[in-house]
Order: structure tokens, then C-alpha cells, then sequence
């Protein structure tokens, strides 16, 4: 194994955390950058005896001196009630800290992953979305911060591939769940297993018709993996998520079937720009990395839901 030095900046977050422990597992020596806004310690404290483990608790809007041989930049505020507390720094974020690591990836020689997101595509009018559909984003909505964070951070990465031949690596990540997931994140299925173990009622906003596609993290980290060491001249983007399509309402009644819930589903507005549909093509993810989701949604959530158990203290 030729054993790197990985930089992971948001790596005390959800994704991150699982990304750090994997790649740990896989011999190298692992760097998480974190300013702690989303991520948690509790997330990363069993590596930090680990000799190979380095945590930094630092914001990616100020320079970044380490040396390193690969980047995973994952620092960003990624569910609404989080990136919306503070728009004005999730844009920031998203733009300065592409600016930063690239730039660090340029200083170093390191490849580099950003970890984009299914939000650039907006409320999509193209069904399901491949790589190649541009979006239909609202520039100026409650979720632009975000989205166009986002996208601003993929012209970045390109931009630093052409002008300054930075080895960049582009993922567009649709939902993604599984332990480490904040219960206060206001994501649906972490809204959906809270609200079911503690026996309030279900808030489904909109119709329930909506659908999402949901990728169990240890599927995504092997993607994320795959592409960081994907053949040279390839870009990206790739979109990394499970093509499994539910709605909301499905989502609901599984997660009650499977915690045997006595709570009542109920209805509230849709959100601005709320998207009604997600679904992944990916097709290219099959054919450039080898990689396909394995993990089905019932098994997924039956592990997220015995994590929410544990950590909430519910029998």
C-alpha cells in the first residue's frame, strides 16, 4: 500500500468522519480540518489515539499550511437549517474554501476531490439528472447560498485545472445518510427517525410526493475513494448517489414499520425552491470508477436508526 498524506477538511462532520476512518483503515496518514459549526469531536474521538490520525481544528476561510499529497474538501454547512443560519458564511465557505484548497493542492502537487452536491441541479426540470444537465437553480432563494455556493466552487475547480493544471476531482453527492447523522440537522430521514422514536408526529412538508434518492454513507465514502484514485485527465463530475428513488410518504411509513412507531404523519407548506424530484444517472459512475450502491434502504436505515437509538438513549 503506497501510504499518503490525506487532508479531509470538514472531516469531523457526518460524511466526513466515515471518509477519515476508512481511509485510516486503509494505511494512510489522515488530517481532519474542521472549525466544529457542524462537525462534531464525538464523531472522530476513536481515532484521535490512532498515531496516523491529526485533527485541526481550523476554518477553511483562513489559509491552510500542510503538506499533503491528496484533498478531500467537504467543509460545508449541507443541510438547510445549518447552510441558512448564516448564508452570507456558506457562500464564503463554499467559494474561500475552494480558493484555499486549491491553492494548496496547487502549492503541494495534490489531487484534489470536491465534494459538490446533487443542489446544483436545483428543482430540476430534466428527470432523472445526469452530469450533463446545467440545473435549474433560483440565484437569489433561501437555498442559493448553498446551491450556488456550490456551483461557483465546481467553476473554481475547473477554472485551477485549466489555468494551473490542478489535478481535480469533482463529486456531485446526492442525499446520503447513516450513523453520525445530527438529529438537529433538519434532514428528512434524521427528522423522520427522531420524530418516529420519541412518538411525535411526522412532518412531511408538501404533498409527501416529492422523492429523494437515499445513499448510505459507507457506499458513497467507497465512491468517494474510487474517484480520488481514478485514472489522470479525469474530472468529473460524477454524480454519486443511489438511483433508488422513494418519496417522502414511503420514507415515512418505512421508518415507522421499522422503529413500530405509534406516530401520525402530518402536513406542512413545501419550502421556497424546495426540489420535487432527485434522482441520480449514474451511468458514469458505473463505467469510470466501477461503482454502484449495495446497501438497500431498509438496511441502511434499520443501522441509522440503532445508531439514533444509542446515542438518544431510546430503548
Amino acid at each position: 500500500m503506497n501510504q499518503k498524506r490525506v487532508l479531509v477538511t470538514g472531516g469531523a462532520g457526518f460524511i466526513g468522519s466515515h471518509l477519515c476512518e476508512k481511509l485510516l483503515e486503509q494505511g494512510h496518514d489522515v488530517v481532519c480540518l474542521d472549525n466544529l459549526f457542524t462537525g462534531q469531536k464525538d464523531n472522530i474521538r476513536h481515532l484521535m489515539n490512532n498515531p496516523y490520525f491529526e485533527f485541526v481544528r481550523q476554518d477553511v476561510l483562513e489559509d491552510i499550511y500542510i503538506e499533503c499529497d491528496q484533498i478531500y474538501n467537504l467543509a460545508c454547512p449541507a443541510s438547510p437549517i445549518h447552510y441558512q443560519y448564516d448564508p452570507i458564511k456558506t457562500g464564503k465557505t463554499s467559494v474561500m474554501g475552494a480558493l484555499h484548497t486549491l491553492g494548496l493542492a496547487k502549492r503541494c502537487h495534490a489531487r484534489i476531490v470536491q465534494a459538490s452536491t446533487s443542489e446544483i441541479y436545483g428543482d430540476p426540470e430534466v428527470h432523472p439528472q445526469p452530469e450533463s444537465y446545467r440545473g435549474c437553480v433560483n440565484p437569489n432563494g433561501m437555498r442559493s447560498c448553498y446551491d450556488e455556493g456550490k456551483r461557483m466552487a465546481e467553476t473554481l475547480f475547473f477554472d485551477y485545472h485549466r489555468q494551473h493544471g490542478v489535478d481535480i476531482k469533482v463529486i456531485r453527492i446526492f442525499n446520503t445518510y447513516g450513523p453520525r447523522m445530527r438529529s438537529d440537522d433538519g434532514r428528512v430521514v434524521s427528522n423522520f427517525i427522531v420524530q418516529a422514536l420519541s412518538g411525535k408526529d411526522i412532518t412531511i412538508y408538501g404533498n409527501g410526493q416529492q422523492t429523494r434518492s437515499f445513499c448510505y454513507v459507507d457506499d458513497l465514502v467507497d465512491g468517494m475513494i474510487r474517484m480520488m484514485n481514478s485514472r489522470d485527465g479525469f474530472t468529473g463530475p460524477v454524480n454519486l448517489g443511489n438511483p433508488g428513488e422513494f418519496t417522502m410518504l414511503q420514507l415515512a411509513e418505512l421508518i415507522i414499520q421499522i422503529t413500530g412507531s405509534h406516530s401520525q404523519i402530518v402536513y406542512l407548506p413545501l419550502p421556497q425552491d424546495d426540489p420535487t424530484q432527485r434522482k441520480p444517472v449514474i451511468e458514469l459512475a458505473k463505467k469510470e470508477l466501477d461503482w454502484e450502491p449495495t446497501i438497500p434502504l431498509e438496511e441502511g436505515l434499520k443501522k441509522t436508526i440503532a445508531y439514533f437509538k444509542k446515542t438518544l438513549n431510546y430503548a
